[in-house]
């Protein structure tokens, strides 16, 4: 479940995102549950650096509430 800044909450289907060197590591789940927001960059991160810009969880919720 994520919740962006304007209340909309939904979900991001993240299963084709998670290739590549940097999110390919993120299919082990332990490794995705090191998921954090960082309020620097105002959006979540991971450990290993990965990260996803607030305005591709936008164009990508799939919305359960506004």
């Amino acid at each position: 479940m994520v919740r962006l800044s304007d209340g909309t909450e939904g979900e991001v289907d993240l299963s084709k995102e998670l290739e590549g060197e940097v999110f390919g590591p993120l299919k082990d789940i332990n490794k995705f549950k090191s998921i954090r927001v960082d309020p620097v960059v105002e959006t979540i991160v991971w450990e290993n650096g990965a990260d996803l810009a607030p305005e591709f969880l936008s164009d990508n919720i799939c919305i359960t509430s506004q």
